[in-house]
């Protein structure tokens, strides 16, 4: 039911985009020769070479918008985030688009086909599907908050879990959800009525036309849920058994089939098929741009790396990284030789007298982690992600938080969503892995592409990088 939500208000998504993308493509050829706020030097066009190009349109931007995450719904998403992905999706259209007609050469479309009126389409799809999005979301809000098509939900439990399902519930809106009350033996929910007690089932099922039952009960209740499960088998009513299983989850869950038999996957991520082949294609492409971009300033660093005490320029560490899986991460050397010496792995300090002259200022700067571009091009690491930590703090980390090893599902990263919150260096250890858990479950290119603007804004200089 709650999927088939998600899904229904998905379909509404899709076809108000396709709709708005209908309407900004006639709109750029009305802007372009009908108003003419580009003059037009080479004669009139016929609306009808954009009306044969429309089907695939139509086929392109959809896609576009699904591999930018678009079609997940996610009520956390901000207004200027969607606007965002809606910017993202449209290039990533528009360059989908152009290579599907250099590739089919249509007759007429090459010869006749106005690039101005495809950088105003540009602008009107964003416009517009987001004026769409908005009345969208708009309409959902006003009739929920009004009461109208609201279905009735019933909590059966009293516990944290119980309490769980009850904040979600209230904090997704979309999916039509009134909360009534709850039925428990004992305990309370704080801002909920009781309604009764298990055996009360029928009866405020009845009284209160309850259309949906939320079981949230906990294991060591097992007699009462099978009670109260043979009641409600009984009763119209859609039930949905939430399993307790919160101490063991972190990252998304999905109900997958083996055969028929229904099994729970703990730690679902948004990276996985496209979406971890488009994340890949971005790190090489960003990558190589960056590399060749810097690579004057590399230059000039690792000059002053060897000429200060004429030892190596980079420095090579073990890190853990995608899947557990060891590799050498590759910085510019800002320790002096032997830093280490037989103390083991540490972390670095303040004022920590290891550093070089040169070394202090690049680790301020956090210059010394710019040869980790090898790294993302080599596939050890990728531009975003969570920051990769030795062996041996990684097994200190991972029986103190149980959660720890979730991190290493998703490529390191040379920033992350933990590191532009100011959660890097020797900070606490629990608040890098929620922010980095946040960052697996909500992964987009829309997400990494604002990471990797955090950093440059606030992220290269930090108080934290000595």
């Amino acid at each position: 039911m709650i999927q088939r939500k998600y899904e229904s208000l998905a379909a509404v998504y899709v076809a108000v985009d396709l709709a708005a993308t209908a309407a900004a493509l006639l709109t750029a050829w009305w802007l372009r020769f009908g108003l003419e706020i580009i003059p037009v030097t080479k004669g009139q066009q016929d609306p009808a070479i954009y009306v044969r190009i429309l089907p695939l349109v139509l086929l392109v931007f959809p896609l576009a918008f699904a591999i930018q995450g678009l079609y997940r719904v996610r009520p956390t998403r901000t207004p200027s985030e969607e606007a965002v992905g809606v910017t993202f999706a449209t290039i990533l259209g528009v360059l989908g688009l152009s290579g599907l007609l250099l590739w089919f050469r249509p007759e007429g479309i090459l010869v006749d086909y106005s690039r101005a009126t495809l950088g105003l389409f540009v602008g009107c799809e964003i416009v517009l599907v987001m004026f769409g999005r908005t009345l969208v979301r708009r309409f959902v809000q006003r009739r929920y908050l009004a009461g109208k098509n609201l279905e009735r939900v019933l909590i059966a439990g009293s516990g944290e879990l119980a309490k769980a399902v009850v904040a979600r519930v209230r904090n997704h809106q979309e999916l039509g959800f009134r909360i009534i009350g709850y039925i428990a033996d004992e305990g309370e929910i704080e801002g909920l009525t009781r309604l009764g007690s298990i055996a009360d089932t029928e009866r405020v099922i009845g009284e209160h036309g309850v259309q949906h039952v939320f079981v949230a009960m906990p294991q060591a209740s097992a007699r009462s849920m099978m009670e109260l499960l043979d009641r409600l088998v009984r009763e119209v009513v859609s039930i949905h058994v939430v399993p307790d299983l919160l101490q063991f989850m972190a990252l998304r869950s999905r109900v997958e089939d083996l055969d028929g038999l229904p099994t729970i996957n703990l730690s679902e991520t948004p990276l996985d098929g496209w979406s971890l082949l488009l994340k890949r294609i971005f790190d090489i492409v960003f990558g190589a741009v960056a590399l060749l971009v810097l690579s004057p300033l590399m230059g000039l660093i690792a000059l002053l790396v060897r000429l200060e005490d004429r030892g190596p320029v980079f420095y090579r560490q073990v890190r853990m990284g995608l899947d557990g899986v060891a590799f050498e991460i590759l910085k510019f050397r800002s320790m002096k030789m032997g830093a280490e010496g037989n103390g083991g792995a540490k972390w670095a300090e303040k004022d920590d007298p290891r550093r070089t002259k040169i070394g202090r200022w690049i680790r301020e700067w956090s210059l010394d982690e710019l040869p980790q571009l090898w790294n993302v091009l080599r596939g050890d690491m990728s531009l975003v992600g969570p920051r990769p930590e030795r062996p041996e703090f990684v097994e200190l980390f991972r029986a103190e938080y149980p959660h720890y090893m979730l991190r290493h599902k998703v490529r390191a990263g040379m920033t992350g969503w933990a590191q532009v919150h100011g959660w890097r260096g020797n900070t606490s250890v629990r608040m890098r892995l929620e922010h980095d858990l946040y960052y697996i479950e909500n992964w987009s290119l829309m997400l990494d592409f604002k990471i990797l603007l955090m950093t440059i804004r606030h992220g290269v200089r930090h108080e934290n990088a000595y």
